[in-house]
Order: C-alpha cells, then sequence, then structure tokens
C-alpha cells in the first residue's frame, strides 16, 4: 500500500476525485478507481481525475466510477482547470487542457481554492442520427450525439420538470449496434423560454446530478426539436444550472466547479 495526495470537488454535484500525478508515475487499476470512488469504502465520487503533465500539456486521465476509461467529461474539465489555476501549475486564466476527445481550452473566472466558474470549449456536438431506448418501463427516442463520447438525448414532448423529476431511472437498454462503446442517456424537457431540464445516466457510473456533455447533447437535442440549429439555453439538472451555447462548429459549457476537502488516502494494491 502508498499513501497519495487527493482533493475532491465537483461541478453542479457531478463528483471527482482529483489525484495530483504530474510525472505519470501513478498507475492506476480499474480495481483501485472502484474502491476510491466506493461511497461506504472509500472517498466516493462519480469518477477519478487523474492530473498528469505530457507533451506540453495538462492531461486529464478520467476514469469512471466502475473503473473504466471515458474519453471525456465537461463537468470534470471545469473541476479539473479550476484545480490547476487554483494551485499554481497554470498561471493565466486561459488556456487549454488534453483529454482523450482532444484539446479544450479553458477560461476560468472567479477562482479562489475552493470556488470557480469555468467556460469550456467543448468542440462539435456531432448528431449521428436517431435512436432509442427502454428505462424505467418506458421507451424514449432521442438524437444520438457524439462530443467525443457517446450519447441519446431524448426530448419528451409535454414532460414538465416535476414529472422528469419522478421519472424512475435505471439502467437503460439502447440499441448496441448504433452504440457498441455504450451510451449516456439524457431525459429532457422542451425548449421554454431558452431554459430546459434534464436528468442522465451515464455509462460506467449510473444516474448523476450531473453530466456536461450530456447538457451540450441535451442543448443540441432540444435546440433541435424547437427547429433550431444555434443557440444558448440555461440548463437546468438535479445539482444546478450550467449555460449551454452551441455556435456553428462547437459548443460551450459554463458552470461552477467547487473544491471541498484535500488530504491523503491510502492506495491499496
Amino acid at each position: 500500500m502508498n499513501t497519495i495526495e487527493f482533493s475532491k470537488g465537483h461541478g453542479t454535484e457531478n463528483d471527482f476525485i482529483i489525484l495530483p500525478d504530474p510525472h505519470g508515475q501513478l498507475d492506476l487499476t480499474p480495481a483501485q478507481v472502484t474502491a476510491l470512488c466506493d461511497r461506504r469504502a472509500g472517498l466516493g465520487a462519480d469518477g477519478i481525475l487523474h492530473v498528469v503533465f505530457a507533451d506540453g500539456l495538462w492531461f486529464m486521465d478520467y476514469r469512471n466510477a466502475d473503473g473504466s476509461i471515458a474519453e471525456m467529461c465537461g463537468n470534470g474539465v471545469r473541476v479539473f482547470a479550476h484545480y490547476l489555476r487554483s494551485r499554481g501549475l497554470v498561471d493565466t486564466d486561459a488556456f487549454t487542457v488534453n483529454t482523450r476527445a482532444g484539446q479544450r481550452p479553458v477560461v476560468v473566472h472567479d477562482c479562489d481554492d475552493f470556488s470557480a466558474t469555468v467556460t469550456v470549449e467543448m468542440g462539435p456536438a456531432e448528431v449521428t442520427g436517431v435512436s432509442t431506448a427502454q428505462m424505467g418501463g418506458l421507451d424514449f427516442a432521442g438524437l444520438g450525439v457524439d462530443l467525443g463520447n457517446p450519447h441519446l438525448a431524448a426530448v419528451i414532448p409535454g414532460l414538465s420538470p416535476q414529472q422528469l423529476s419522478e421519472l424512475v431511472f435505471d439502467s437503460p437498454t439502447y440499441d448496441a449496434e448504433f452504440f457498441p462503446e455504450g451510451v449516456n442517456l439524457e431525459v429532457v424537457t422542451e425548449l421554454v423560454d431558452d431554459r430546459v431540464s434534464m436528468r442522465v445516466f451515464e455509462r460506467g457510473v449510473g444516474e448523476t446530478r450531473s453530466c456536461g456533455t450530456g447538457i451540450i447533447a441535451a442543448a443540441r437535442a432540444a435546440l433541435a426539436d424547437a427547429g433550431k440549429t444555434d443557440g444558448q439555453l440555461t440548463v437546468e439538472v438535479p445539482g444546478g444550472q450550467v449555460l449551454a451555447e452551441i455556435t456553428g462548429e462547437t459548443s460551450r459549457l459554463t458552470g461552477p466547479s467547487r473544491i471541498i476537502a484535500s488530504g491523503q488516502i491510502v492506495l491499496a494494491d
């Protein structure tokens, strides 16, 4: 066993364990990730933000709570960027974070050690087609959206935020040929006054209080449902609210980050 440094943070209550490892010496196993993310026997989190410096950029080596590797996490990038800026690992408010889905420019606003607002350039929200899923005894038809990771965003006609909060969220079934790497499922209300509500079931995690890439996918689907291509809207999630913007070939996500604890933990072999 060895003792490692950690911090704990969240973006709209999508929570992460932050493991600083600038030289990439920590070889995390899926079992170690699962143990750290366990909400009873570990620190508890939706995922791990492994902080590594490589090829001249800070790299977000993101792991889901089940130990699987994920390409991208929009809330995670916000917390990752907040951590880098508040701990002096970068000396400007605007910089670039590298992810498995590519480089993501960020701007950190109003930053201190505990809180910040962060804008992330999320890249193109590419529509991949239309597909279906089943969950909680209901059928959902939605828009496939690729943000470096796969999403199915289903806008439900007439669904109110209250009705959305009452839906049963369990493990969805989906078209495995359409989504061979699995899928994140977003259930979304219709666009009203530039605002929607969303819940998400994340691949490798389960339902989470928020999902950054899922928010952009939901925004893309809600705009399309309203007959729009581009736009800016507020997305309400169980953990709070964020601002999503889709313009031409890119998208942006702006929302809060909180770092709530730091310390040491024993990492089991």
